[in-house]
């Protein structure tokens, strides 16, 4: 069954731990856009989410980095972070296991993936699920993105990744739906923390909805960590989703640059 339902969407900490720290109107324009794409993913009528969130430390680190990893397990632990710093409960989300291995062994046909049956959800992927999904009953197929570690994987591999995981997904019975998770320009952990490069995300923005694979593919390493800083990496979870939906006319529900959340608050979905 061909894929039924494509967005991305941001998931800093700051969203779901101190969503008090945006401005009334920055909350106006943010959160009921995030209402909006989780009535879309509900009347989606889903058997099953596939995400795509960076690596942050949390399953892999420098010992052993893949640049793209399959999970395989019927659930997941999350969140990794502490509930009083993200305010959300730990619990376990639900697999598709047998959905992510098939998706996993197809994909591999056309690029070179790891997969791990045990990893952990962190703020990546539960700040977006909490606010689609808070009842976490939407089983998932997490794919973690080294987005962190140089070096990363190249901008046109993730491209890659998106039309084989789009050829993957359209060739199942399931009804699936894929979702990018991750920021646009970001300055985490470091003395910038808070600084967003408004004009570098609304281009990406643009070229993200008109699938245009020369223009996402086409930043060097330098040019991403100098103009969108370390966080700016996040983009490859975005690249694959463009990839898998080209043809597709994409939608920007919200598009509010939020400093209290060290982010633009953008959220975009596609036509399916």
């Amino acid at each position: 069954m061909p894929l039924i339902f494509a967005a991305a969407a941001v998931h800093a900490p700051g969203i779901t731990g101190r969503p008090q720290n945006a401005t009334e109107r920055q909350r106006a324009a943010f959160f009921p856009a995030y209402q909006r794409l989780r009535e879309r993913l509900e009347s989606a009528r889903l058997d099953a989410l596939v995400m795509v969130s960076a690596e942050h430390f949390t399953n892999f680190f420098m010992d052993n980095m893949p640049a793209f990893c399959f999970g395989l397990a019927e659930g997941y632990p999350g969140p990794s972070e502490d509930e009083p710093f993200l305010k959300i409960p730990k619990t376990i989300v639900p697999g598709a296991a047998r959905l992510a291995r098939a998706l996993a062994a197809a994909v591999s046909e056309d690029v070179d993936i790891a997969h791990s049956e045990e990893l952990v959800l962190d703020h990546g992927f539960m700040v977006p699920l909490h606010l689609l999904a808070p009842e976490m009953r939407v089983p998932i197929v997490p794919i973690v993105v080294n987005c962190l570690a140089a070096p990363r994987p190249a901008l046109k591999r993730c491209y890659a990744l998106g039309r084989a995981l789009r050829r993957a997904i359209d060739a199942r019975p399931e009804r699936v739906g894929l979702l990018a998770c991750g920021g646009l320009s970001h300055w985490p952990a470091v003395p910038e923390s808070g600084k967003i490069n408004v004009g570098w995300d609304r281009a990406f923005l643009e070229d993200f909805l008109a699938h245009r694979r020369d223009a996402l593919t086409r930043y060097s390493e330098e040019e991403i960590e100098r103009n969108a800083g370390p966080g700016g990496h996040e983009i490859r979870a975005w690249i694959v989703v463009s990839a898998a939906t080209e043809g597709a006319q994409g939608e920007t529900l919200c598009f509010e640059p939020i400093p209290a959340y060290a982010i633009t608050g953008a959220i975009a979905t596609m036509a399916i």
